[in-house]
C-alpha cells in the first residue's frame, strides 16, 4: 500500500536548508503578513502534505499537539477552536471556548522517519473568547514581552539552554515507574564516555541528526556524569525560538527514544545518588547587534547592565523557585553534594552558586542561570528570568552577590515563597499565579511530603510531565 501514499518525505540535508531558511526570516523578523501568504501558498502549492501538527503548551509546560487536515486548515486557519476546559491550567468547564492561531514564523520542516511522512510542524498561539492574548498562554505572554523590549528599547532578548536528560530501558519506563519502583540505565560509562555503538551513543547521534535536519545549529553533544545521562547542546536563539526549541529537544528526544525502545526522561533526579538533570539557561541582551553584557573593563568583564540584570534574580531568587523549579522532584536535584546550585549568589566559579558568570567575549559574553530544571515551563522559565532582570527589584542586602542565602529543599518552602512574593503577581498576574500554585499544590499533596533517600512512585506518576488521566485516578 505505501507506494500509493505520495507523502512529503525530504532528505536530512534539505529538511536543514528550509528550516534554517525559515529561522532566517524570524531572526530579521520578517513581517507576520509577508510569512502567513508564503506558508499558506507552500501548503497549498506542496501536494505532498496531508496534514499540519499545531504544538501548543499548557501552563505548567507540558507540549499538546493537534494534526489538521491541511486543506481544512488552508481554509479555517483563522478559527480554529478546542476545548481549553480539558487542558489543566487553561480554562474551567463554564467558558472552555478557546481559539487557536498560528504563528507562521515558527514553522518546521520534520524528518518523515522520525514524525511521519506528509506532516510539517508549526506553533499555535491561544486566543481567548475576546480575541486576545490568553493569559495562561505563557508563550504568548513571552512573545508579547519580546517583542515590547525591541520596540521600546531595541532590545533582543537571547538564550540558550543545556538540557540534560536521563536514557532509560524500556518504553513508558516513567509511567511504569508506580508497578517497577525502579529506573533501568541502558550504559554506565559517564561523563564523555560511551563506545560508538552503544544504546546511549546511537540514540544521541539519531537525535543530532534530527535537530541539525530541523535547524537547530548543533555545538556538541556528549554523555554526562551520571549513568545514561546526556547533553545534546545546539547554538543560542532570540528568547521565543529558544523556548519552542526547548519543547522540540524534548520532543525529539522522546520520540528517538520510543522508537529505539527506550525512554528519554527529563525528570530531575529520577535516581537518587548520582548527579540529577538541569536546564542550564544562558541569557543576554544585543541591541543593533551589539551585546549589551559584554564590557571588557568590567568586572568579570560583564557590563554594569549585565550587573544589574543578576542582582535582580537574586534579589527574587526565592519568588522564582516555583517557576525554575516546578516539581516535587526537583527539589531533590537541589543538593549541594552534587554540584547543585543551590546557594542563591552569583560567581564566576563556584557551581553552588544560582547564577554563574562563564568566561565570554564581545560575542558570547552572558550570564548562566543554573537553578533551572529540565521539567520548567521553558516560555515561563525565559519569562520570568527577563522580566526579573529587567524589571525586578534589587535587595538592600549587603554583600548581595555572596550573602548566605539558599534555595528552598522541597516544594512546600517554594510554594510558600512563590505565593506570599509580590512579585510573581505582577509577573503573571493574580488569577494566573493562583492557577499556577493550585496545580503544584495538587500535584504536592499526592506525594510524600519529606522527600527521603528514595525516589516515591508518586512523585514520578503526578509529575506534569508524566500524569494522564488514568494515572492520576489511580491515586
Amino acid at each position: 500500500m505505501s507506494e500509493l501514499r505520495d507523502f512529503l518525505e525530504l532528505p536530512y540535508g534539505e529538511l536543514e536548508d528550509l528550516n534554517l531558511q525559515a529561522k532566517e526570516q524570524r531572526k530579521k523578523r520578517v513581517s507576520a503578513d509577508v510569512i502567513q501568504e508564503e506558508r499558506l501558498k507552500y501548503l497549498t502549492d506542496e501536494k505532498r502534505i496531508k496534514a499540519v501538527t499545531v504544538l501548543f503548551s499548557d501552563l505548567e509546560g507540558r507540549l499538546h499537539m493537534l494534526d489538521y487536515d491541511k486543506k481544512f486548515l488552508i481554509k479555517s486557519y483563522d478559527n480554529l477552536t478546542f476545548d481549553g476546559s480539558s487542558i489543566r491550567g487553561f480554562t474551567a468547564q463554564r467558558e472552555s471556548d478557546l481559539r487557536l492561531g498560528i504563528d507562521w514564523s515558527a514553522f518546521y520542516w520534520a524528518p518523515a522517519d522520525v514524525f511521519g511522512g506528509g506532516k510539517v510542524l508549526v506553533f499555535g498561539e491561544v486566543i481567548d473568547k475576546n480575541g486576545g492574548i490568553y493569559s495562561g498562554d505563557i508563550r504568548s505572554v513571552l512573545k508579547n514581552f519580546s517583542q515590547e523590549q525591541f520596540d521600546k528599547q531595541g532590545y533582543t532578548l537571547n538564550a540558550a539552554n543545556e538540557i540534560e536528560g536521563f536514557l532509560f530501558e524500556g518504553i513508558d519506563a516513567e509511567r511504569n515507574y508506580h508497578e517497577t519502583g525502579r529506573f533501568e540505565y541502558v550504559n554506565k560509562g559517564g561523563y564523555y564516555h560511551s563506545l560508538p555503538g552503544d544504546p546511549l551513543r546511537e540514540f544521541i547521534d539519531t537525535t543530532a541528526e534530527v535537530q541539525r535536519a530541523m535547524g537547530f545549529e548543533n555545538e556538541k553533544d556528549h554523555p554526562e556524569v551520571a549513568p545514561s545521562q546526556f547533553e545534546i547542546n545546539y547554538t543560542y536563539g532570540e528568547v521565543v525560538a529558544a523556548a519552542d526549541q526547548i519543547q522540540l529537544y524534548k520532543l525529539i528526544c522522546r520520540q528517538v527514544a520510543t522508537q529505539m525502545g527506550m525512554t528519554a526522561s527529563f525528570l530531575p533526579k529520577p535516581v537518587v545518588g548520582v548527579n540529577g538533570s538541569g536546564m542550564h539557561t544562558n541569557v543576554s541582551i544585543t541591541k543593533g547587534g551589539k551585546n549589551l553584557f559584554w564590557d571588557p573593563k568590567g568586572e568579570e568583564k560583564i557590563s554594569k547592565l549585565a550587573w544589574q540584570f543578576t542582582d535582580r534574580i537574586l534579589t527574587h531568587g526565592n519568588d522564582l523557585c516555583l517557576l525554575l523549579n516546578a516539581s516535587v522532584n526537583a527539589y531533590r536535584r537541589l543538593d549541594p553534594h552534587f554540584e547543585a546550585p543551590n546557594q542563591i549568589k552569583a560567581s564566576a566559579v563556584d557551581r553552588g552558586s544560582m547564577i554563574r558568570i562563564p568566561i565570554g567575549n564581545e560575542k558570547s559574553s552572558r550570564v548562566e542561570v543554573r537553578s533551572v530544571g529540565p521539567d520548567a515551563n521553558p516560555y515561563l522559565v525565559l519569562y520570568s528570568i527577563f522580566k526579573t532582570g529587567l524589571h525586578g527589584q534589587t535587595s538592600k542586602i549587603k554583600n548581595l552577590r555572596q550573602a548566605e542565602r539558599y534555595l528552598p529543599d522541597n516544594i512546600y518552602s517554594a510554594l510558600e515563597n512563590f505565593r506570599g512574593a509580590e512579585w510573581t503577581g505582577e509577573l503573571l498576574g493574580e488569577d494566573v499565579k493562583s492557577r499556577y500554585a493550585d496545580l503544584k499544590q495538587a500535584s504536592a499533596d499526592r506525594c510524600a511530603r519529606l522527600l527521603g533517600t528514595i525516589v516515591k512512585a508518586p512523585e514520578v506518576q503526578f509529575h506534569h510531565d508524566v500524569y494522564n488521566q488514568l494515572l492520576w485516578n489511580i491515586f
